[in-house]
């Protein structure tokens, strides 16, 4: 697509500024200086549209905040130290005292953290809802409603919201909306072409994709980013560091690359699973088996390297055992980097607490890296032999 070769390869890059240098430079400068007093006065009073001090604005970041922008066809977007911090600033600069909020049930979990523990000490409060029934936004709107948080799909069952229905009753009453997109990202997704107003994302995930930067973003109209920048952003000091930056800059580059190879061979391990005894169900928003799969389709270009499936294990020491005999797949948390990770649900629980009945307990969740996919699917098979051992 042109317009995408142009947004990843060279918008924002204004080369004569630096040398004619192919890669921009890292701007790893505290400060700024100005030739005329009446220069840093003009500086003083508008540091959103000018070069002050990194707090704010910095050369690095703001190639890499026209490129997010553009990538999420918004007006203008903000680059900040992780995804957490992305949700923060965004529903913090969304709501006051006395306001409510309604949320996806189970969203990630410094969001609930944030709906649950923080706003209350503001009097905000926060309403979880099934979204995959849009009439519950509705039914959950109240008079001091100002706020709808969306993450559409999440990252364990993959549930999505139906985001142009969601914005057109949020618009009907006066309610702004935010969709978390990391699972997605602008590549596969854009929410505010749907009619949501902030889209946020973690950049730690597919954005860098190197799994060696933390980072998340915040993209909507000049209407929102400008005084979220003049008062949230600027307050909480939580802007990216230039070299963070640059990292991400880096990233960028092979963004599309990246998730067209992992998509296609999360496709791959998911045949091999599909036909194991062991594997009981498999979680992808474009797989046809899934629930939502027409909702997807309409919505969603295209899936990335995350699913999840559940085993046909009853016991937790089988499950443990199936994870802990995995080679090629790291356990760890997030996704998006070159390397293919693994996650069992039964790791955020007490052994104790472990029920077959619960079906969440015996999911696990596989990210597809950049590895050759029957290298993967050899060492999976290997691990459903070693858990066959143990019976």
């Amino acid at each position: 697509m042109d317009d995408l070769s142009h947004i990843l390869f060279s918008l924002g890059e204004e080369r004569d500024n630096y040398f004619r240098s192919i890669a921009p430079p890292i701007m790893q400068t505290s400060n700024f200086a100005f030739s005329s007093v009446e220069s840093i006065r003009s500086a003083l009073k508008d540091e959103y549209s000018t070069f002050l001090y990194s707090r704010g604005k910095n050369p690095t970041v703001d190639i890499l905040c026209k490129k997010l922008a553009a990538l999420d066809g918004a007006e203008d977007a903000l680059v900040v130290n992780s995804g957490a911090a992305a949700i923060f600033l965004s529903v913090t600069s969304q709501v006051k005292s006395g306001d409510h909020i309604i949320s996806v049930r189970d969203p990630y979990s410094w969001a609930r953290h944030l709906f649950d523990q923080i706003l209350p000490k503001w009097g905000i409060t926060c309403t979880y809802v099934d979204g995959r029934d849009v009439a519950n936004f509705e039914m959950a709107c109240k008079p001091n409603t100002k706020l709808i948080y969306l993450e559409s799909p999440n990252s364990w069952d993959f549930a999505i919201q139906d985001l142009s229905a969601v914005a057109k009753i949020a618009k009907s009453k006066g309610i702004n909306t935010i969709c978390d997109n990391s699972y997605c990202t602008p590549i596969y997704q854009q929410p505010i072409s749907l009619g949501i107003d902030l889209s946020i994302q973690s950049a730690t995930k597919y954005i860098g994709g190197h799994s060696d930067v933390v980072a998340g973003v915040i993209a909507g109209s000049a209407a929102l980013i400008e005084p979220m920048f003049r008062s949230e952003y600027m307050c909480v000091g939580s802007g990216i560091q230039p070299f963070n930056a640059w990292l991400l800059l880096r990233g960028i580059r092979t963004l599309e690359a990246r998730l067209d190879r992992s998509s296609k061979s999360a496709k791959k391990v998911m045949e091999f699973l599909k036909e194991h005894p062991l594997v009981e169900k498999i979680f992808y928003p474009l797989d046809p088996s899934f629930s939502q799969y027409n909702l997807a389709q309409a919505q969603m270009k295209g899936a990335g390297g995350l699913f999840s499936f559940r085993l046909k294990l009853n016991e937790i020491d089988k499950i443990e055992g199936f994870v802990n005999s995995l080679k090629s797949f790291l356990l760890a948390v997030s996704w998006g980097g070159y390397e293919s990770l693994v996650m069992p649900k039964c790791a955020g629980i007490p052994k104790n607490e472990f029920s077959p009945l619960n079906e969440q307990h015996r999911m696990v969740r596989l990210y597809i890296g950049m590895e050759d996919p029957a290298y993967l699917i050899n060492d999976l098979s290997s691990a459903f032999l070693a858990v066959q051992d143990l019976s």
